[in-house]
């Protein structure tokens, strides 16, 4: 997946969902109350739950729950 597939994928997270992400030989992450921060200079997937800011490594993401 690339970063602009998981940003649009993500467009639709506005606070009210949690985003549970599974990772390529990793444990699940769940970001409560996610929200897709807009693109950066950096061009990073970050998603926020208000209170810490997550980067997400589009290449390693296996799947996503939104819920």
């Amino acid at each position: 997946m690339t970063n602009d597939q998981l940003r649009q994928a993500l467009r639709e997270l506005n606070t009210e969902r949690d985003a549970t992400f599974a990772f390529v030989d990793a444990d699940p992450c769940v970001v409560p109350n996610a929200m897709l921060i807009p693109d950066e200079p950096d061009h990073l997937v970050k998603v926020s739950d208000g209170k810490h800011v997550y980067i997400i490594d589009a290449e390693r993401v296996a799947w996503i729950r939104i819920g």
